[in-house]
């Protein structure tokens, strides 16, 4: 076998490793009930059988960009560099609304530009393309089984954004609600409620440290609630025993050991809790 015939054949065997380690993530509000998960992993299949699709949640709430956004944010970072993450939240067919690709700390985002990029990322994408994927009219209301797919399995195959789209500076804008600071104070929002029913909050970790400045502290929220302590574990109140913590999204959690906060505290999405800080 002469040098050239060896290279040629480690580049197929480069390409087909490549293809194989293809890593596709879904983030949507499809649900589980019909069938149009199913459809979408199905078509992603179809183009490249060799993929590996991994389920972030098809279970956001329909519509919600925001809450897509958390989720997304707080997963994509474990993923190996090179994962594209298929986003479908808001993306039926609309003449106002454009669909984008980029880059963004080495992994690929494909979605509808309807806010969700500017919540998820704190800084702009090194590379963003509008997608100029001819649309195919079967599929005209339905444009994550193809727009999307196609552009997904470009880059997972490790095409060039420049070869599905044409360059672009900016995303839509959207706007978080951001927890209000006076003083000694801060006023939060609930943001999102995990399966285990532990209520996250929009302060984070930095924020909450910036301000409390080593003093104590007292959390008040449903007007009679209280907590004074930060707890490290779940587990560091006897069961049944409410607590607060930062968890893995080092955003302020309020938990209870075993038992469900949201429904036992009455805790929902939007409600309102402050912190307030002691001399």
């Amino acid at each position: 076998m002469n040098i050239c015939t060896r290279f040629a054949a480690y580049a197929r065997l480069r390409i087909n490793i490549q293809f194989l380690m293809a890593i596709i993530t879904l983030t949507t509000d499809l649900g589980s009930k019909d069938f149009y998960q199913a459809a979408l992993k199905g078509s992603i299949l179809t183009i490249l059988p060799t993929a590996n699709i991994v389920d972030i949640t098809h279970d956001v709430p329909s519509f919600n960009i925001s809450y897509a956004a958390f989720v997304l944010k707080n997963a994509y970072p474990y993923f190996p560099k090179g994962t594209v993450h298929l986003v479908g939240i808001d993306s039926v067919f609309s003449e106002n609304t454009k669909y984008v690709a980029m880059k963004f700390r080495d992994h690929y985002f494909v979605g509808a530009d309807n806010g969700i990029f500017s919540l998820l990322f704190d800084e702009k994408p090194e590379e963003l393309v509008e997608l100029n994927i001819m649309q195919d009219l079967k599929y005209l209301h339905f444009p994550l089984v193809d727009i999307f797919v196609k552009a997904a399995i470009h880059l997972a195959k490790g095409g060039k954004l420049k070869d599905i789209g044409v360059p672009t500076e900016n995303i839509e804008e959207r706007m978080l609600l951001h927890p209000v600071i006076e003083r000694d104070i801060i006023r939060g929002s609930v943001i999102y409620i995990d399966t285990f029913c532990n209520v996250i909050t929009n302060i984070t970790k930095d924020l909450f440290t910036k301000v409390q400045r080593n003093r104590d502290f007292t959390l008040y929220f449903r007007k009679s609630e209280t907590i004074t302590q930060l707890s490290w574990h779940y587990n560091e109140v006897p069961e049944g025993e409410k607590l607060c913590l930062f968890g893995i999204s080092n955003h302020l959690e309020i938990a209870i050991n075993k038992g469900k906060a949201s429904g036992l505290l009455g805790l929902h999405l939007g409600d309102i809790l402050r912190v307030e800080f002691h001399p």
